[in-house]
């Protein structure tokens, strides 16, 4: 069984896609962006969007296996990962994080996607 769920975000039906599919015991989220003035606060908002969304599929941190980190500036790394630390720490996911050469508007300075696992 395959569920999806939406959250009212600008881009889903532009682009044509789903903020979460949860897909028997998976769950995939898809890329989150948060405003802010700097790497730091936007990976803490991504990362909070990522746990929000879980939780619409009856998920939630502990049940991450998996994240990417996409971000414009490498140099920012020990930023992001410490969002990400913060948000994930308790139970670490394998995890990547790769410079890109922007995402979709040019303020966005980090994007994380998310797969978890309920079994």
């Amino acid at each position: 069984m395959i569920e999806r769920f939406g959250s009212g975000g600008p881009y889903e039906k532009a682009i044509g896609y789903s903020r979460v599919v949860k897909a028997g015991p998976f769950v995939f989220v898809a890329g989150c962006t948060s405003p802010g003035t700097g790497a730091y606060e936007q990976a803490r908002g991504a990362c909070a969007a990522v746990l929000a969304a879980l939780e619409r599929a009856g998920a939630g941190a502990a049940d991450v296996v998996q994240t990417r980190m996409y971000v414009t500036d490498i140099t920012r790394w020990e930023q992001v990962g410490r969002a990400h630390a913060e948000a994930f720490g308790a139970a670490p996911p394998a995890a990547a994080m790769v410079e890109v050469s922007r995402l979709i508007k040019p303020e966005m300075l980090v994007e994380v996607e998310a797969v978890a696992f309920v079994g």
